[in-house]
């Protein structure tokens, strides 16, 4: 078992016009091997209004990334954007303004949007299953 009950997580979507996107959440339990109940931190049942628990295979988790701090980023950087509940990843295109970014999505390129640095991070990759590599790095 990788993961383990109040594990926090992220969840990749494969789902039309969310692909390539995580959503952050935490391990509730196992529910069969390889497979675990996952709380989201940000999307809601739209029934009960409560947070949304789903059964998510192990081959679409990740640990939550770890934190890199940063306010600023560099035009061609990496980043990940919150947005729509979760985070996607884009490059930085451009700097509106002291502290906001225009971010292209390689996914999605008809969606070019302005986001606030405290709405970017910074990209990190999932390695091997066993650490993380900051598109600072790269």
């Amino acid at each position: 078992m990788l993961f383990n009950s109040g594990d926090r997580v992220e969840v990749l979507s494969k789902q039309d016009g969310f692909l390539g996107s995580y959503y952050e959440g935490i391990v509730i339990k196992e529910v069969a091997d390889r497979e675990y109940q996952v709380m989201y931190k940000n999307l809601v049942d739209e029934v009960s209004k409560m947070p949304l628990l789903e059964a998510v295979k192990e081959e679409d988790l990740r640990p939550a990334p770890p934190k890199v701090h940063a306010m600023q980023f560099g035009l061609g950087e990496l980043v990940d954007a919150f947005d729509r509940d979760g985070w996607w990843v884009g490059v930085v295109v451009s700097e509106k303004s002291p502290g906001t970014y225009g971010v292209f999505f390689d996914l999605y390129p008809e969606y070019k949007c302005v986001y606030p640095a405290s709405s970017l991070r910074v990209h990190q990759d999932w390695v091997n299953n066993k650490q993380w590599l900051s598109s600072l790095q790269y």
